[in-house]
């Protein structure tokens, strides 16, 4: 197990940048007595403005209750959780819920497309809940797909698209709102290798724009396309990997 040193000092940039998701201390346990199990156990991790990190480890090391806490989907047991200065374990359902949609953009393994809605429709979905008026909506939203490269897609429904098509509708719609951090738990997990890379130049492509990505996985290639990675064991981080980039 790492010791509290190399943990508390855990952070995936210089520390002169500006602070956008900062774990201090944070718990995560579940049941109790002789069934609990303690996810995450005093957590530090510091995700700064920019950064690009991978977080790795093995089933069980804590890696998917840490993006459920960064996601603001799961509050912690103990500690504290700062998304933007703002103390998340502080707000109700109803404030989590609005900080969630304001601050954060989300991309999983399944891409959680509106059957029945075409992309443009998908895209838009998240400024609806934000008040967005509808003409700037449909703007907003044709742009990002512009931007992940489905400008002729607008009008296609997910199952005229590609798994890496669907993706990249995925990717516009956790952008839309120009979140302050980009999370994405095994993006490429349901995708071939050449999808993989087209989704993988496409996270650079953001990062480079200076959005803030924070992205789980078990593949070393994916993680080695990362500026850090963080892994994982026992609930903390065990260690930092900077790559050359």
């Amino acid at each position: 197990m790492p010791s509290a040193e190399s943990n508390a000092t855990a952070r995936a940039s210089t520390p002169t940048a500006q602070p956008v998701a900062q774990l201090s201390g944070v718990s995560k346990v579940y049941g109790q007595g002789e069934t609990e199990v303690r996810a995450l156990d005093g957590l530090d991790l510091t995700v700064n403005q920019g950064d690009y990190l991978a977080v790795m480890g093995a089933s069980g090391s804590g890696k998917s209750t840490a993006m459920n806490i960064l996601g603001c989907l799961d509050r912690p047991t103990g500690g504290n959780y700062r998304l933007n200065g703002v103390s998340v374990e502080e707000l109700n359902d109803d404030a989590l819920a609005d900080l969630r949609n304001q601050q954060l953009g989300f991309v999983f393994q399944q891409f959680h497309l509106l059957p029945h809605a075409t992309a443009l429709e998908n895209v838009m979905l998240p400024m609806v809940y934000a008040g967005v008026p509808a003409a700037d909506r449909r703007q907003r939203a044709t742009e990002a797909l512009e931007r992940v490269g489905l400008a002729e897609r607008l009008q296609n429904r997910p199952n005229q698209l590609s798994g890496g098509q669907q993706q990249r509708v995925a990717i516009a719609r956790a952008i839309i709102n120009q979140p302050a951090l980009l999370l994405a738990d095994e993006p490429t997990g349901a995708l071939d290798s050449r999808t993989t890379d087209d989704v993988l130049q496409l996270f650079d492509e953001l990062h480079h724009q200076g959005i803030t990505l924070v992205l789980v996985t078990h593949e070393d290639d994916v993680a080695a396309r990362a500026a850090t990675v963080a892994h994982f064991r026992d609930g903390r981080v065990e260690s930092l990997t900077h790559n050359k980039r």
